[in-house]
């Protein structure tokens, strides 16, 4: 009876109680304000994306072949240079000797073939030639056959006084009168004894019983005659010996390179320091000229690719500055730069998504290929500009805006919309209190 008498009279209390208050009115909180202030404003993308190697290399060998040996594993890190894998050189290493040993007869063809040309040219050369021809032939005698006739000097004619008379009482200015000047005699010429008809010929060419001529051709080489023209005789019509034996050693040089280039591809070495990705066989493994064998990544210079949707990628540019996170670095950044964005986008059904590639600034050690990493691209950024929170910012459209200061609805020119903070270009001074969000 006590407890129940107890519970209507709390009931009663509480009726009262709210009986009175009920035309109270609930007093309203002060609006939080801000303060406009200089500072930065930027504005971000994100997403996420993958750890990747700058650049794979796919090896494999120079020659078809049977594996036999592989030094290396996935995950292996390499040297430059380092030796990877090799296959049998056996054939590879004949052809290298039956190519240099085709080269050597080559060569020793080519050294034969100079030898006879020069050999054949000096046989077929007039030990006469380039020397004085004519004096070559009139060596017989030493002095001169008493039969022989000498030229007199001719008389030159005296002009008669009217030789070249004119109407004019004077001779005229052509002065025809003078004597001639008289022509000294010629040096008697002498036959050689055993020579008949040996008498020097005054034209160009060569005489048929081998009189020399006068007129400054080279010597010939057949029947003692003389060519005329300069041109020298005795040369065959057919193809040059020493032209043949050159391609020959040119065509074995070839040959010798490519062969020496195959034995060198029967061993893959590393071009460059870093990780072996995957190997695709093993000793005993048969393998063809070309195909992948070891695929090796730069890890050592690791980027970051990344995919963003549309909205976002037409803001995006190359030089752009990023801060990249990595899960299993929780709490460090690493500045990158955009280095590539993609000029086309591709769809997976849904929406169209651009690629695109960052580089470290500084690569951290030890990343994993194909780790994932957050992205974050500054897109804009201003500094020591006026500015407002964001969420202070309404009924945006284009560069204008609305903002509530003192209780007023103020219009305002708006200039950089950031993530947190926005650009006030007018409308506003340092120190306004305006509504930080309504």
């Amino acid at each position: 009876m006590v407890a129940a008498a107890a519970v209507v009279l709390a009931l009663i209390v509480y009726g009262v109680v709210r009986a009175m208050t009920a035309d109270a009115k609930e007093t309203p909180k002060a609006a939080a304000t801000v303060a406009v202030d200089r500072g930065e404003v930027t504005t971000e993308v994100a997403t996420t994306g993958t750890v990747q190697p700058a650049q794979t290399r796919s090896l494999s060998f120079a020659v078809s072949g049977t594996v036999e040996s592989v030094s290396v594993r996935a995950g292996t890190t390499v040297t430059a240079g380092q030796v990877l894998a090799k296959v049998d050189d056996t054939d590879a290493a004949e052809a290298v000797s039956d190519a240099q040993e085709a080269l050597d007869d080559a060569e020793d063809a080519l050294t034969e073939a100079r030898a006879n040309a020069s050999a054949t040219s000096s046989a077929t050369t007039s030990p006469a030639c380039g020397s004085n021809v004519a004096a070559a032939y009139v060596t017989g005698t030493a002095t001169p056959a008493p039969t022989a006739t000498t030229t007199s000097p001719a008389p030159t004619a005296t002009p008669t006084p009217t030789a070249t008379r004119t109407a004019s009482p004077k001779p005229t200015a052509t002065r025809s009168t003078a004597p001639a000047k008289t022509t000294a005699p010629a040096p008697a010429k002498t036959t050689s004894p055993g020579r008949p008809g040996g008498g020097v010929p005054t034209g160009g060419g060569a005489s048929a019983g081998g009189g020399a001529p006068t007129g400054g051709t080279t010597c010939g080489t057949s029947g003692g005659g003389q060519q005329s023209g300069g041109q020298q005789g005795g040369q065959g019509s057919g193809s040059d010996p020493i032209l043949s034996a050159q391609q020959r050693v040119t065509q074995a040089t070839t040959t010798l390179e490519n062969a020496e280039d195959a034995l060198e591809g029967a061993t893959i070495t590393a071009p460059i320091a870093g990780r072996v990705i995957s190997v695709s066989g093993k000793v005993g493994s048969q393998v063809g000229s070309g195909s992948t064998f070891i695929t090796l990544a730069d890890v050592y210079d690791m980027q970051i690719d990344a995919d963003f949707p549309e909205a976002d990628a037409d803001r995006l540019a190359v030089k752009q500055k990023a801060v990249v996170t990595l899960a299993d670095r929780p709490g460090k950044e690493f500045k990158a730069t955009v280095v590539q964005v993609d000029p086309v986008g591709t769809s997976d059904g849904t929406m169209v998504r651009y690629g695109v590639v960052l580089a470290f600034d500084t690569s951290p050690e030890d990343l994993l290929v194909g780790q994932s990493a957050s992205v974050r691209v500054t897109t804009g950024s201003k500094t020591q500009v006026l500015r407002v929170p964001s969420t202070a910012v309404h009924d945006v459209s284009g560069s204008s805006g609305t903002v509530l200061k003192g209780g007023t609805q103020e219009k305002v020119t708006i200039g950089l919309v950031g993530d947190q903070y926005t650009e006030i270009s007018s409308g506003l001074s340092e120190g306004d209190q305006v509504v930080r969000s309504w």
